[in-house]
């Protein structure tokens, strides 16, 4: 049975990156799809919204081919698809309108996620795809201490969790450096319906799609097995018309 969302102090090291680095999905080949154009006087990558699922989508709602990530914030596997898929799905198949991409926070590794994710949602939509590219490219400098800070964290309640996480890492700054006012930050970190909402999603994702690992993709509606980055993830868009 799996366990449920840890969201107070420690730290679940949990399976980001286990959809796998070898192999790939098989999907039956499609013809190509056709794009369409945006709005008049925007980009497709410019259309983002929030979706019932607690996500946020960019591009262009009626795309024939719908993509969704779960990620998580923390993972380095999904920094490293940041930085190679993210970037050809913007200026290619999403551009388009040929494809919609949404994000979905998947707290994976349990009280670290929840800060970045907080914050993450504390955005304007417009800035929601922005400030995850940032924290995804500069992952690696903000748990540069996680461990140490982690420590003085155990057992504390989930919005101290949250706030001492932010403080710690550097969160907190960076978010504040990036046009987010302290005070609707902090008050983000303090939300206990948005942390609800946060394990009432990671639930939701496990019973819909078994996740098991970060990344994992969804394609159309199905989970694409054996998927874990952009080398084994194009060849599954094109074999469906992308």
């Amino acid at each position: 049975m799996r366990k449920g969302l840890i969201l107070s102090g420690a730290i679940v090291l949990a399976a980001c990156g286990q959809q796998g680095t070898t192999g790939g999905t098989t999907v039956a080949a499609a013809a190509p799809v056709a794009g369409k154009a945006p709005p008049a006087g925007k980009e497709w990558t410019e259309v983002v919204s929030a979706t019932p699922e607690g996500g946020y989508r960019m591009g262009n709602p009626d795309a024939p081919l719908k993509l969704v990530e779960y990620g998580s914030r923390a993972c380095p596997y999904c920094a490293k698809f940041d930085a190679e898929g993210y970037p050809v799905l913007k200026d290619g198949l999403i551009k388009q309108g040929k494809l919609s991409y949404e994000f979905r926070d998947y707290p994976i590794h349990g009280a670290l996620d929840l800060a970045p994710t907080l914050l993450g949602h504390c955005v304007d939509p417009d800035a929601f795809f922005p400030m995850l590219d940032q924290m995804m490219s500069n992952q690696q400098t903000l748990l540069a201490n996680v461990e140490q800070v982690a420590r003085g964290l155990q057992g504390q309640p989930a919005p101290q969790t949250a706030l001492g996480f932010a403080q710690g890492l550097g969160y907190l700054d960076f978010v504040k450096q990036r046009g987010l006012p302290e005070a609707k930050a902090r008050a983000c970190l303090a939300d206990q319906k948005a942390i609800q909402a946060i394990a009432d999603r990671y639930q939701a994702a496990n019973q819909q799609y078994n996740v098991s690992g970060t990344p994992t993709f969804i394609l159309n509606g199905r989970k694409l097995e054996n998927v874990g980055d952009w080398a084994q993830l194009q060849p599954a868009l094109k074999a469906a018309g992308g």
